[in-house]
């Protein structure tokens, strides 16, 4: 009976401990627009871009509440002239357990530029990448490029040799630069790791127990990162305790409706702008008198007004130019875009065609709900002039396609876009220097040569010339009005409060890189 009962009691006891370690195991769940892209060499948008930071390590990172750079698997760096060279972190890691060295950097600066996906666009003014010793990297420029510290970080450090064990086909020595492998597995040494990855559905990841940095215990052990999910879907799961944030594309109706059910709202502002992109390719948009018609007739105040979610927090301000209030090179707050009917009468009269012979294919982007609205306040803002629109929804998929050819470019188009870095040069350079046109970010086709003078100007001043050029680059782009600056967008995330996101509610905590604030090993999981 005595050895009945021990056996018992330890049964139960095994039981109860079994509970208590499930129970302290923390999910986070959490959503964003489709696709989510796992190689470093072809991430590019804001999904990829949090998958990044979490399953890869950089070089640097952004300083947290203030601008400027902290090294990360740097220890430090010195800069002379075109040359910076940087000192490796030797206590680090990859998941595999190979030591991190200068040969990883090379080989991963070397396979971004190779596959000129991505973010290669940053690194095209970097002539190469030399190992001087195993732990000392140096990287030489093709000349100065002020911003360059800025925008390492999106170039992820990937290990070398688990990326070399595992070529796939291809011509060559690095047939596909392990593109195929890349795709479904990580070789990082970020605090988290890859569980399972389905690009088109859901990424699982779990936390790095060899992190060289450690994980704070109350960081989820395990995240689902969710893709493509419908509105009503995410309201539905985050009311039933079964999604912790949402995407920051939720209708300002179904946020305010998770506000006032008690959950919290988290943001994230300055890096980003609402850009109504204008056609200049082609009529009627190719001149700029019809240009500045548009632009004074559309009503901000009342695009402000449809994204308000709460007395206290909306989805976008008002915008003064290209560049959001704030960032380098912006114009001052009290110079806020307004609409002003009587001057787009007067720009109108000089266009060269008639208002009743335009018929603009105005576009939204399909998996973008909210865009639909300022396109239907749009049509109605350019019915006052006469100004026939037709709004048709596109899916990104194909819009991304349209929009490389001036003749299938929509005349009008909208789109939000982030800087990359936190530095102007990674939101006005591809979006408007000539040799970038017919892009997602440049559906625009503008081609202004003393707008390129300013952006290749701004890219190798000195740091105290940097802000004037892009002030002056701001007005010039007022001028030319390639687009219509609708307003600078707050990115704001529903959130239940089981999670804890300080670098998405405390300003002091917040980074100045979009996305950053989604490094998993700085929120908190609630009991």
């Amino acid at each position: 009976m005595k050895n009945r009962f021990s056996l018992l009691t330890a049964a139960f006891l095994a039981a109860a401990s079994i509970h208590s370690y499930a129970s302290a195991e923390t999910v986070m769940r959490f959503d964003e627009a489709p696709v989510g892209e796992i190689d470093p060499g072809k991430a590019s948008d804001y999904a990829d871009t949090i998958l990044m930071f979490n399953l890869y390590d950089t070089l640097v990172m952004p300083k947290a509440g203030q601008p400027g750079f902290d090294p990360l698997l740097a220890t430090e760096w010195q800069a002379d002239g075109k040359t910076y060279t940087f000192k490796l972190n030797p206590d680090v890691k990859f998941l595999s357990g190979n030591p991190l060295t200068a040969e990883d950097v090379v080989f991963s600066f070397d396979r971004m530029k190779a596959l000129g996906q991505g973010y290669s666009y940053l690194f095209t003014n970097v002539e190469k990448a030399e190992a001087i010793d195993a732990a000392t990297v140096k990287f030489t420029l093709k000349e100065t490029y002020s911003p360059f510290v800025s925008a390492l970080v999106h170039l992820p450090i990937i290990d070398k040799k688990t990326v070399m064990a595992n070529l796939g086909g291809g011509d060559g020595e690095m047939k596909d630069w392990g593109q195929a492998y890349l795709s479904a597995n990580a070789a990082g040494s970020g605090a988290y790791q890859i569980v399972s990855h389905n690009p088109q559905q859901e990424t699982v990841m779990k936390k790095n127990a060899a992190y060289f940095l450690g994980v704070p215990a109350k960081a989820p052990d395990t995240v689902r990162y969710r893709y493509g999910l419908e509105a009503a879907t995410v309201r539905t799961l985050i009311s039933q305790g079964e999604h912790e944030i949402s995407s920051q594309w939720l209708p300002p109706e179904v946020l305010k409706s998770l506000a006032a059910d008690g959950n919290q709202l988290l943001t994230e502002k300055g890096v980003s702008e609402y850009y109504v992109k204008l056609n200049t390719a082609k009529p009627p948009f190719d001149d700029v008198e019809c240009r500045l018609a548009v632009s004074y007739a559309f009503d901000y105040d009342a695009g402000i007004k449809m994204v308000a979610v709460t007395d206290t927090v909306s989805l976008g301000s008002p915008a003064t130019g290209a560049l959001p209030v704030g960032m380098l090179g912006s114009l001052p707050a009290d110079q806020a875009n307004r609409k002003d009917i009587e001057k787009a009468k007067e720009h109108l009269a000089k266009c060269k065609y008639k208002p009743e012979e335009m018929n603009i294919e105005l576009s939204w982007i399909g998996e973008v709900p909210l865009e639909e609205r300022f396109a239907l306040l749009m049509q109605a803002n350019f019915a006052e002039l006469g100004i026939k629109a037709e709004v048709k929804k596109v899916p990104w998929a194909l819009f991304t396609e349209m929009v490389t050819k001036p003749e299938t470019t929509p005349n009008i188009s909208q789109v939000f876009v982030a800087t990359a870095t936190g530095d102007p040069d990674t939101l006005l350079y591809n979006m408007y220097h000539s040799k970038y046109a017919g892009t997602w970010m440049s559906p625009e086709h503008l081609k202004d040569a003393k707008v390129d003078e300013l952006l290749d100007k701004g890219r190798t001043a000195p740091e105290a010339d940097r802000k004037a050029i892009y002030e002056e680059l701001n007005k010039r782009l007022k001028e030319l009005a390639p687009s219509i600056y609708v307003q600078d967008q707050t990115a704001v995330f529903a959130a239940s409060n089981k999670v804890s996101v300080p670098a998405l509610s405390d300003p002091a905590k917040a980074f100045g890189v979009a996305g950053f604030g989604f490094t998993f090993r700085f929120m908190e999981m609630k009991e």
